[in-house]
């Protein structure tokens, strides 16, 4: 991607997060029972859209690194770990404002609430794992297999509220809440601004993750070539 289409990407990214807030703060009417407090539904849905997305790319990564051993998807799974996590913290955050706000409480052991900072612990050691291990092949080969194992999570978030007696709404499906349809569209655009916010971010962090490998490849190519002529001088 060239510098002209990254900057396009940014500037889109901006366009749409600003439009965002517009629409969360301005035209989107207050809801009947939370009024005002439901505007952080759309930053805190829109924020787990992304992170199971990005944990959804980690996973179909991690498989494809397994299969074809290429180095792009181990990077890739990297990175969206990387990205999924930042998000994820941003959905117990704001999770944490709501639920202080309409049950009065800042944390509850709901079954949603736990399995999605269960979700943060995983990543946090998928993270810690690629770092403690020295070789980065087998650093590879081991966080992929744990990338696609922590995904397991991802359909049990998802379906907690169903299969759990929780009190946490299940707000994808609107259920539970008198939302008309300028609140859903708000919230639709919220996720799409959300996704190309966080596109970006992948292809930048990606492209930094790049340059961090060569780097790391000429040291030591650097370091062997200082070694092999240190023993030449020694003969």
């Amino acid at each position: 991607m060239t510098r002209r289409k990254v900057l396009i990407l940014l500037a889109l990214a901006g366009i749409a997060m600003v439009l965002s807030q517009f629409l969360d703060f301005v035209w989107s009417p207050p809801e009947a029972q939370m009024g005002d407090t439901v505007r952080i539904m759309y930053f805190h849905v829109a924020s787990a859209v992304v992170a199971f997305a990005a944990f959804g790319v980690t996973a179909i990564a991690s498989v494809l690194f397994l299969l074809r051993k290429k180095r792009l998807w181990d990077r890739l799974a990297a990175v969206c770990a990387e990205i999924g996590l930042v998000f994820t913290t941003f959905v117990l955050i704001s999770g944490s404002i709501w639920g202080e706000a309409v049950w009065n409480t800042w944390w509850t052991w709901d079954p949603t609430l736990t399995s999605t900072l269960i979700l943060w612990f995983l990543y946090v050691g998928y993270l810690l794992l690629r770092a403690s291990i020295n070789s980065r092949d087998r650093a590879a080969r081991v966080s992929a297999v744990f990338g696609i194992i922590a995904a397991i999570d991802l359909p049990i978030i998802h379906e907690s509220v169903t299969w759990w007696r929780g009190i946490h709404p299940n707000v994808i499906t609107v259920q539970g809440f008198a939302m008309p349809m300028s609140m859903i569209w708000t919230l639709l655009f919220s996720m799409f601004a959300f996704l190309l916010l966080a596109f970006y971010l992948v292809f930048i962090v990606y492209r930094l993750a790049e340059d961090k490998e060569v780097i790391v490849e000429l040291r030591e190519k650097l370091r062997k070539e200082i070694a092999k002529a240190m023993v030449q001088k020694g003969r």
